[in-house]
């Protein structure tokens, strides 16, 4: 018996933000240079609160943040527009002030609009919080944004959303709902990324979220913080990381992963710090080891680690 849980309400096609009825009362959470690229001009809405400051990995500290700026400001809804940090950010702070929530993804990769997961920093370090109270109660997906992104962040958001279909489409809470959207997430991603034509990354995205927002991402992620604690971008590290993870597990996108990830010419990456260290720190991650297909040791992860240092395309 499983459980498959996702937001009340997903909207999908090209325009829908130009054409959804947005509350006045509302406060909208988003990054920097919003503005100048037009994106509040789609709410078609003329009183509202804002907040455009959530840069890429942001803390549990932003969050008390906007708490504190807005929580004595009369508004019913959060509006979340923005990459994989900025939904992440504007759902968890809704959560909190018990508001309704509005999710637009501008990148396609993190999936974060139908999950109920959203992923902080706390002392430095990243964590991910599942509650259904993250869900979103409307997520709106609008194929637009894909035209204005530059090919840089295309391809680290579309490794972001493989990582997470094909991780886990290997985890052991998948399931044949999950794994249904894992596949056709991979097979819509693949498929856009090799001809170049982006127009279907945002439908593919939308799978994968999904997909392993029903089931877990796995080692791949595991492994991909402590990389991104030494501020390498969260797409980027899971290039490599999911490539060896998947390796280790003998998944069957193990070769047609590595495939997209050498056409896309990620640059190489290295961590820094004591392996020793990362690797225990990697161990505590128990919500992504424990639902990997493989059992995985510290030695291992010492070797998994020392194998990405070394790896070059």
């Amino acid at each position: 018996m499983y459980t498959i849980k996702q937001p009340d309400h997903i909207i999908f096609g090209e325009n829908s933000v130009d054409e959804f009825s947005f509350d006045d009362n509302s406060l909208i959470i988003t990054s920097p240079g919003a503005k100048a690229r037009g994106w509040l001009n789609l709410f078609q809405i003329s009183n509202y609160f804002l907040y455009e400051k959530v840069c890429p990995n942001p803390s549990i500290d932003l969050i008390d943040e906007i708490i504190s700026n807005f929580s004595s400001s009369k508004f019913s809804t959060v509006i979340g527009i923005g990459g994989g940090s900025v939904l992440d950010v504007a759902k968890y702070v809704a959560f909190k002030l018990n508001k309704f929530k509005i999710l637009i993804p501008t990148t396609f990769g993190s999936g974060s609009e139908v999950t109920r997961i959203s992923v902080l920093k706390i002392n430095n370090k990243k964590r991910s919080f599942h509650d259904d109270n993250l869900f979103a109660d409307i997520a709106i997906v609008d194929p637009q944004f894909i035209k204005n992104s530059d090919f840089n962040t295309i391809k680290n958001s579309a490794i972001d959303a493989l990582a997470q279909c094909s991780e886990a489409y290997d985890s052991k809470l998948s399931n044949e709902f999950t794994k249904y959207f894992c596949n056709i997430a991979f097979n819509t991603l693949e498929e856009s990324l090799l001809t170049k034509n982006f127009s279907n990354l945002s439908l593919g995205s939308l799978y994968s979220g999904i997909g392993f927002g029903n089931s877990s991402t796995t080692l791949g992620h595991a492994l991909s913080y402590v990389f991104s604690n030494e501020n390498i971008g969260h797409g980027h590290a899971l290039a490599f990381t999911t490539l060896f993870a998947h390796k280790f597990n003998e998944s069957i996108f193990a070769e047609r992963f590595e495939k997209i990830v050498k056409t896309l010419k990620f640059p190489n990456i290295k961590l820094h710090q004591n392996l020793e260290d990362a690797a225990d720190l990697i161990l505590e991650d128990r919500k992504h080891l424990d639902n990997n297909p493989k059992s995985v040791s510290k030695t291992e992860i010492v070797e998994l680690l020392e194998k990405i240092n070394d790896f070059s395309i």
